[in-house]
């Protein structure tokens, strides 16, 4: 029996898989440990969607391939994105790799590590055919046990012109509604209080199933067949997010008043050359609607920056877009070409030194808006989910209010009062920071 030590890298979407490999491995009586050095086989599971992940991922796999040099006998498994992405690149710069997985592969690891030992692969790349997981997939959660991720689709049909994900993961596939309800009520069971739902494009979920399958359905299907407090929608694609969608979150406090929506820029121009879809006019239509149904509602976007043919006047579009609108958390990413999008053919490409400035100017303007924006929860007392002991002393604990998704957000620290991991407590804030929060617990006549 082989020992293993897997190293997840990317996004949520990529740890579900991870949890997935973890799964299969366990279900087959493997042993999992949590060094590499005590470990017989070394998985990686990669990320390639974006140049700095291909960078982050070859360089860990370079580590691994120090640890096999000082134990010849180590076995090293790359799997995921950045294999399914560059396949026979990898085989010939990366000799010391046993076997290349693409991304299909998590749910199974163990068999294929198997035909592995047997000698069974007369070549070190292996592409299974495309996959969809179900709630009988065996997964081992690796979030704390009261959070969770449920992935509701693979793939993607946008097609975005800066995007690989369409090459890399496929087309859309839909898990059916029982299914994600069957998953949610395991999770439900094994303690969970904060679902999250993912996908590439949630608003997409259901498009390939036909008979009316729509986010809306699945959504009033976790409300009617669970109880899981907080159910939080991430990756909303800005067309999809409809009036129906918007009343069902106003109607229902479990559905979080926090709204993922990657808008990627507001210049008309820029839009239609990233094939999104939608305009700047669209984008003041939604904010409007959102502020009419939900006015307390949190909004998350990102925003990508020195995208081939930017000029300065579009990149201030979005800084006064971000100044009119105060948006709650906003992520700004510097464009880069990604080898065999269409972007990267584009005429008028941006320095990549502009491109940052750019970046930088809009996160310090975002850094001011926040500040701002933290200070409106200021002697407000508000539902915190408790994470734990605070990494960094443990004289605190560490949370997140409802409008503060795990990960990617800031967080409360709770400076008085006693609460456990997994926990919703009523938490006074009395002090703001750029992004985080500090109060303490109360209870009783208090909330008053």
């Amino acid at each position: 029996m082989a020992s293993f030590h897997l190293i997840s890298l990317g996004c949520a979407k990529n740890l579900v898989d991870s949890e997935v490999m973890l799964g299969s491995l366990l279900a087959s009586g493997e042993v999992v440990v949590d060094s590499p050095e005590q470990a017989d086989v070394l998985v990686i599971n990669t990320c390639g969607f974006i140049q700095p992940a291909v960078e982050e991922a070859v360089e860990e796999i370079l580590t691994l391939v120090e640890e096999k040099k000082r134990s010849p006998a180590k076995k090293i498994i790359v799997t995921g994105c950045l294999v399914q992405r560059y396949r026979e690149q990898l085989l010939s710069e990366l000799p010391e790799v046993d076997l290349f997985i693409g991304s299909e592969g998590a749910a199974d690891l163990a068999g294929l590590v198997k035909q592995l030992s047997r000698g069974e692969f007369g070549h070190r790349l292996v592409l299974p055919e495309r996959f969809l997981m179900s709630s009988a997939t065996p997964r081992v959660m690796t979030t704390p046990p009261f959070r969770a991720w449920l992935k509701i689709t693979e793939g993607c049909n946008n097609r975005c012109s800066y995007c690989m994900i369409p090459m890399i993961r496929g087309p859309l596939r839909s898990r059916p509604i029982d299914d994600l309800v069957r998953e949610a009520q395991i999770l439900e069971s094994q303690g969970v209080k904060e679902l999250s739902l993912i996908a590439q494009d949630s608003t997409a979920y259901g498009h390939d199933l036909g008979g009316g399958v729509h986010l809306v359905r699945l959504l009033l299907a976790l409300l009617d067949q669970t109880a899981i407090p907080w159910i939080r929608l991430l990756y909303l694609h800005p067309k999809g997010v409809d009036d129906q969608l918007l009343a069902l979150i106003a109607a229902n406090p479990r559905l979080l008043p926090y709204l993922d929506i990657p808008m990627q820029h507001v210049s008309e121009r820029i839009l239609r050359a990233m094939n999104r879809h939608y305009g700047p006019a669209d984008l003041e239509r939604l904010l409007a609607a959102i502020q009419q149904r939900i006015p307390e509602a949190a909004l998350r976007t990102t925003f990508l920056v020195g995208f081939p043919g930017e000029q300065e006047e579009d990149f201030l579009q979005v800084a006064d877009f971000m100044h009119r609108h105060r948006l709650h958390h906003v992520g700004v990413f510097a464009y880069s070409n990604e080898e065999g999008a269409p972007s990267a053919n584009f005429t008028e490409q941006v320095p990549e030194a502009e491109g940052i400035r750019r970046r930088d100017h809009l996160l310090e303007v975002q850094a001011e808006i926040s500040a701002h924006r933290q200070e409106e929860y200021l002697g407000r007392t508000v539902e915190v989910l408790v994470e734990g002991v605070c990494p960094e002393t443990e004289l605190l604990l560490i949370g997140r209010t409802r409008f503060q998704a795990p990960e990617v957000d800031g967080c409360v620290y709770i400076n008085e009062g006693i609460a456990s991991a997994g926990e919703i407590v009523q938490v006074r804030i009395s002090e703001t920071q750029v992004y985080d929060l500090v109060g303490g617990v109360v209870v009783g006549e208090d909330l008053g």
